[in-house]
């Protein structure tokens, strides 16, 4: 099953005490590399977020670019050309003003990795790009809790 993981999803692997922790830690621990994916764009994310949460002790610069590297190397990173992604922009200008033209870009990116399942604890935040994302996304939860986890 091809995984396409969202920051949401990232963001509690590496902080222990969010409350999705464990759910999400199964799931990309137990993805192989060939099978799981994320947006480059996913990267900056999980570092910015992580970076800037008030923690003592902080996530420091350094730790965060450790988390990076930690996600490299049990997922493939996708990324749209140039002519993708303003493609994704133009197509998505239709329906989607401000932030959430992100969203769009790395739900383009989940199609282009040809996942099986877009992996989100924010659904709406990607259903509303129509039926061909609508389809792929998924909690951890919902995959968890009736599928069968990769590499199981």
């Amino acid at each position: 099953m091809r995984l396409f993981f969202d920051s949401s999803v990232l963001i509690p692997v590496f902080y222990a005490d969010h409350p999705r922790h464990a759910l999400s830690t199964q799931l990309f621990l137990s993805s192989a590399k060939n099978e799981a994916f994320c947006a480059l764009r996913t990267l900056g994310e999980v570092y910015a977020v992580l970076t800037g949460l008030p923690l003592r002790p902080r996530i420091s610069g350094p730790d965060g670019i450790d988390i990076v590297r930690q996600i490299r190397d049990r997922v493939t990173v996708v990324s749209l050309t140039e002519a993708e992604y303003v493609a994704a922009i133009e197509v998505a200008s239709a329906f989607v003003v401000g932030g959430a033209i992100y969203d769009a870009l790395i739900a383009r990116c989940a199609i282009k990795a040809k996942a099986d399942v877009l992996l989100t604890w924010n659904l709406r935040d990607f259903t509303r790009f129509g039926d061909e994302v609508a389809r792929l996304v998924k909690t951890p939860e919902e995959i968890q809790g009736g599928a069968q986890i990769p590499g199981n």
